[in-house]
């Protein structure tokens, strides 16, 4: 954190263009790296968000071809939108639901933030082209693997919010493109996300109406073996989108003592782990 306000100091002070951009590069790729360390605290994680999301989405305007930080940035908003605006919307609903009304609706300009920095990266590689072949459901060339993560918290975030959008049937009919962009990633990195992006297509799979179950279960039994115990995320999800909708309580709390079991400081497992033990100590209200 100190060389990287040494950076921003130094970029702040510097007039000349090309040391400039040199130093503004360097921040991004700190502030791209900072994204992926672990932190243990969650009060802190979210007290300490909203000005590193407001710096990357800054930095990001100036080095709009730098893909690391672009997908930091799509995750980074994606995550602070499920977690702390999603999330506490969900608690809050039986107790307060105009609160909880605002807090969904926030969320989903939220994910939808997230979606257009990781689309706009996207496109800026793919001609421009992508959304529309993404609309006309076209053949679209393999993708590169350094594409595969922004195209995952692209299509990760797209989801989210045409899940919180169910009253606008312009924004609903856009889930099968969702589906198409994490497909196109799954097919370059099926593993990617130690089962994040396998999980979820599962989800996707499970959703969508006309979708095979016995596909969504093939995808998250993926998932299950690339996370090998390291991603909570993949068994919330699985609970979730199988065992709840499929009302198998038991395999439900099953995967979420699974989830809770799994150890690291990594933002992702700590969210999903919170996320859990609340769908446990929900399940009567559930089943």
């Amino acid at each position: 954190m100190a060389r990287l306000i040494a950076l921003l100091l130094l970029a702040s002070l510097l007039s000349a263009c090309s040391p400039r951009l040199m130093l503004v590069r360097s921040v991004a790729d700190e502030l791209a790296s900072q994204g992926q360390a672990e932190e243990e605290d969650l009060g802190l994680a979210r007290e300490s968000a909203a000005f590193y999301l407001k710096l990357s989405e800054s930095l990001l305007r100036q080095t709009p071809d730098h893909l690391a930080l672009a997908e930091s940035v799509a995750g980074g908003f994606t995550q602070y939108a499920y977690a702390f605006v999603a999330f506490e919307a969900e608690r809050l609903e039986s107790r307060d639901a105009r609160t909880a009304l605002q807090l969904r609706q926030r969320a989903a300009r939220l994910y939808l933030r997230a979606h257009r920095h990781a689309m706009a990266a996207l496109e800026a590689r793919h001609g421009g082209g992508l959304r529309q072949a993404l609309q006309m459901a076209q053949p679209l060339p393999p993708l590169p693997s350094e594409q595969v993560g922004l195209a995952y918290w692209a299509a990760a975030s797209w989801a989210a919010y045409i899940s919180l959008s169910k009253h606008s049937p312009d924004i609903v009919a856009d889930l099968p493109q969702a589906q198409r962009l994490a497909e196109l990633a799954w097919a370059a990195q099926p593993l990617h996300g130690e089962g994040a992006l396998a999980a979820l297509l599962g989800t996707l799979e499970a959703a969508r109406p006309g979708g095979s179950s016995r596909r969504a279960e093939a995808l998250f039994a993926q998932a299950l073996t690339a996370a090998a115990g390291r991603n909570a995320g993949v068994y919330v999800g699985q609970a979730e989108s199988l065992a709840q909708s499929a009302g198998d309580r038991p395999a439900f709390e099953a995967l979420l003592r699974q989830a809770l079991a799994v150890p690291g400081n990594s933002l992702g497992n700590q969210l999903m782990r919170q996320r859990a033990q609340w769908l446990l100590d929900s399940a009567d209200d559930l089943f």
